[in-house]
């Protein structure tokens, strides 16, 4: 059994902020559900390379060891990449998630709005400024 949608205009805003409409909520999940499609393909394509990187590891076996740590730092990088691309979709999903639970908008800290301006400028953001710079601050 699924939910009935939420309206937009449910959404929680800052005082002085105007309600959400349903066209910039749409607006929002579609830019969300298209960045999630490129993240996926991106850490696709990152396991393809990181894969081949390995296989390419047994044929290393003679490098010097300026290749050898050339070779050991592109894998790392590459894998540093991939978990960043990987905690960015995490967060994509999240939004998306919170969207259609009717909670987008709500701090995850404090329960307050997170503001809709903040929203639409970082639309995967899941606390308020004033917990965010809490946050930032330990």
């Amino acid at each position: 059994m699924t939910a009935a949608p939420h309206s937009a205009a449910d959404l929680p805003v800052r005082p002085g902020e105007d309600p959400w409409s349903d066209a910039e909520l749409t607006e929002i999940r579609v830019e969300l559900e298209k960045e999630a499609e490129a993240l996926r393909a991106e850490i696709g394509e990152s396991q393809a390379q990181i894969a081949a990187r390995l296989g390419d590891a047994a044929t290393e076996a003679g490098d010097d060891e300026a290749d050898a740590s050339s070779k050991l730092f592109e894998r790392e990088h590459e894998l540093a990449l991939s978990n960043n691309t990987r905690e960015l979709l995490e967060q994509t999903e999240h939004a998306l998630v919170r969207i259609e639970a009717g909670t987008y908008g709500v701090c995850e800290s404090c329960g307050k709005p997170i503001g809709k301006a903040r929203l639409q400028a970082f639309p995967r953001a899941t606390l308020c400024v004033a917990c965010k710079q809490r946050q930032e601050r330990r």
